[in-house]
């Protein structure tokens, strides 16, 4: 279980981290948007697991620009919480699936074939 802690800067570097892709990391993502949908600290709070998620055809290329900039981010993410903060946390990005499975979970569930339950007839007292 996380401390109150570790969720507050949590928060902090999920809201942070998702304006610098609105607005600084154009050049990374190009137009693709992109969503924290979670992050995670460690109990020294020296590395923070961040999970993204695209709404693009081609999220594995944007991934891989992502990591790549991993320390352009970091700068940028200093440079908002640095005052606020002791150290600022390393970061690993993960890919968030769970948008993918829940459709393909919908999928799977819309092309059951259930039939109709039988109806029960009535009781005449």
């Amino acid at each position: 279980m996380e401390s109150k802690r570790q969720l507050k800067y949590a928060k902090l570097i999920q809201k942070e981290l998702g304006d610098i892709f609105q607005k600084e990391a154009k050049q990374v993502v190009g137009p693709t948007l992109v969503t924290i949908t979670r992050v995670l600290m460690s109990p020294d709070l020296g590395l923070a697991k961040a999970y993204l998620s695209f709404l693009s055809s081609t999220p594995k290329v944007h991934f891989d620009g992502i990591n790549a900039h991993k320390k352009e981010i970091r700068h940028a993410l200093a440079r908002r919480i640095g005052k606020s903060v002791r150290v600022i946390p390393e970061l690993a990005f993960f890919s968030d699936e769970s948008a993918t499975y829940a459709q393909h979970m919908d999928k799977v569930i819309s092309d059951l074939h259930i039939p109709p339950a039988p109806e029960e007839e009535e009781e005449e007292d």
